[in-house]
């Protein structure tokens, strides 16, 4: 069994079975998810989008595909036919054209919006107010399944901030499904958690994770 899978077992042994986990291969190389899909393991997170393409296009047409960085509007059309979720909807003009490429190809498209929850400017994300007014037009996004939030804690070792980031977008989530969600079951996921804090998030609600570095190693930067 080589590490990567190893390590995707580990990691799988550990969470809750109710907590998905993304393994995120961006800037890996194919071989590598290959080996972790001959082993059974389906749901990958990239984060540049010609990578994603090129990744798709390349490996079997039955794994699970998170778009998980930020996505520019005008790059949307060509994840739109495959993408299994995205995570990273920080503003209603990428909402907008999620929608309509995701009409353009017939489909509907799961989405989450990623709420700013860090203390870093660096970070992207929607105000609670400003994802609040968008979830009041819901059902004009005929094209659009919203399956809930996504944040990213502020890059700090103090546990405590991380913490109260995580609930944060816990109590955010919470609110949402009560005033806009309350019957639909779509509205489910919690994106919160990487390799460094990935249990604290489990322990605020996290319902998926994205891990890369402890999966396959320290990220490659290209």
């Amino acid at each position: 069994m080589t590490d990567i899978v190893s390590n995707i077992n580990k990691i799988l042994q550990e969470i809750p079975k109710s907590v998905k986990l993304v393994a995120v291969s961006k800037t890996k190389p194919i071989k590598d998810i290959k080996t972790a899909y001959d082993a059974g393991y389906k749901i990958f997170g990239e984060n540049k989008v010609q990578e994603l393409v090129n990744k798709y296009e390349s490996l079997p047409k039955d794994i699970e595909w998170h778009m998980i960085g930020h996505l520019q509007t005008n790059k949307v059309k060509y994840i739109a036919p495959f993408v299994s979720l995205i995570h990273a909807v920080d503003s209603r003009k990428l909402l907008n054209e999620i929608n309509k490429q995701a009409e353009k190809n017939n489909r509907q498209i799961n989405c989450l919006l990623q709420i700013k929850i860090a203390k870093e400017e660096t970070k992207f994300g929607l105000s609670v107010n400003d994802a609040e007014q968008i979830l009041k037009e819901k059902n004009t996004y005929k094209n659009i399944i919203f399956s809930g939030l996504m944040g990213m804690a502020t890059n700090t070792d103090n546990h405590e901030q991380i913490l109260s980031e995580f609930k944060q977008l816990f109590d955010t989530f919470k609110l949402f499904k009560t005033n806009y969600f309350a019957d639909n079951t779509n509205f489910k996921e919690i994106s919160m958690g990487m390799s460094g804090d990935y249990k604290l998030a489990i322990s605020q609600g996290s319902t998926i994770i994205r891990v890369g570095s402890l999966i396959f190693g320290k990220r490659i930067y290209i």
